[in-house]
């Protein structure tokens, strides 16, 4: 299997190749196939993480990844709730959008060897935008600069990635949308000649909203209802259950405290704050516990940082995870109860008041309620 449709499974060739081998779902759930896991995996760090990436690629092969989007589909519409399905399509949107820019700015052979990386010509081609967006060009907008050679993006006549290109009105307003911020709106925009001019980065987001909306067609879809569907449905449905209660942590993960007081946070909080502090490099779901925790209440990037005492490529790493659940106002993607933090075993000291909730917010809510007059953190110029 072409190792660039496990990177890019909603491409069309990728659908096409999972048929052309006769592949059955339903085989693979029956079996237990690792796709099942890894297809688990997949939504599960979508509602949990907004990615949909392994938090380790080297447990999964080639035909493991591929197969494991269609089990991710089936789970998906089993979990029977819109919420599910926004949230899986988001995710897999931003990842592939993390893939593309990274194979766009790739200087190696895209055609060699195993084909892993994508071109922008590709993707453009793949969502039926090769002929609606062209690279900018010295003479700018409405000049000649129009060749068939150069529509769909590629490198400039100097070797280098354009930083501007020119998308067609409809595409534009198709894909764009205005709740992005008020920037995407069109009279905010450099329009002329019927295209608007978009930056290198915003032709990116442009295309997450292509993959999220062909992830989210035809989702949920009906799985039930047949012999074979209702054995599928029997034999994940463990694995559904699983996957709901990670829904229900989106209830409770909500506080209306905003002060940071770190000596009150739960045990389990307290411990990761130690761990980071203490230089050691934690597993990607107990990083998007604690810093979705510490977001819940108001945290910027800055406070983050500052409060784990971490540079370089983890502060930078933990800045970006920081800046993408406070642009989702902290709500789309809320920190894991305490049933999940359990189940990753990341519950550790539990105390008296732990006995009482089932969330960490809810024990930070209760501990600063009860402390009466508390000092924020950030008002000070050392943390706990």
């Amino acid at each position: 299997m072409d190792p660039l449709y496990a990177r890019y499974p909603f491409f069309e060739g990728a659908r096409e190749a999972v048929r052309e081998a006769e592949i059955s779902p339903a085989a693979l759930i029956a079996e237990d196939a690792p796709a099942v896991e890894r297809g688990k995996e997949r939504v599960e760090r979508a509602l949990m993480e907004g990615s949909v990436a392994a938090e380790d690629p080297r447990r999964w092969d080639t035909r493991e990844e591929l197969l494991s989007y269609p089990i991710a589909r089936i789970l998906v519409s089993l979990i029977e709730t819109p919420a599910a399905v926004e949230k899986y399509a988001k995710a897999e949107a931003a990842t592939a959008r993390e893939r593309f820019q990274t194979d766009f700015a790739s200087d190696d052979d895209l055609q060699s060897g195993g084909r892993t990386r994508a071109s922008l010509e590709e993707v453009l081609r793949e969502f039926g935008l090769a002929d609606a967006v062209r690279p900018e060009q010295a003479g700018g907008p409405g000049s000649a600069a129009r060749p068939g050679a150069r529509r769909g993006g590629g490198a400039s006549a100097g070797g280098r990635a354009p930083s501007h290109y020119w998308i067609e009105l409809g595409s534009y307003l198709d894909l764009a949308d205005a709740e992005w911020g008020s920037r995407w709106r069109l009279v905010n925009r450099e329009v002329a000649v019927g295209e608007v001019r978009v930056a290198a980065e915003e032709l990116s987001r442009i295309l997450e909203a292509a993959v999220e909306r062909r992830v989210a067609t035809g989702l949920p879809f009906e799985v039930r209802g047949t012999d074979g569907g209702d054995a599928i449905a029997e034999a994940v449905s463990a694995a559904v259950a699983d996957l709901r209660s990670l829904l229900n942590d989106h209830d409770a993960g909500r506080t209306t405290v905003d002060a940071v007081v770190p000596a009150l946070f739960p045990p389990c909080m307290k411990a990761l704050v130690r761990r980071a502090r203490g230089d050691e490099a934690l597993p990607e779901h107990a990083e998007f516990s604690l810093v979705s925790f510490l977001v819940a209440f108001g945290m910027d990037a800055a406070d983050v940082t500052t409060l784990l005492d971490v540079d370089g490529d983890t502060a930078e790493r933990i800045e970006t995870r920081v800046e993408y659940l406070a642009n989702a106002d902290g709500t789309q993607y809320p920190p894991p109860s305490c049933a999940t933090m359990q189940s990753y075993g990341d519950c550790v000291d539990p105390d008296e008041r732990c006995e009482t909730i089932s969330h960490p917010l809810s024990y930070y809510t209760d501990a600063v309620r009860d402390a009466g007059d508390v000092r924020d953190w950030r008002e000070t110029t050392t943390g706990e």
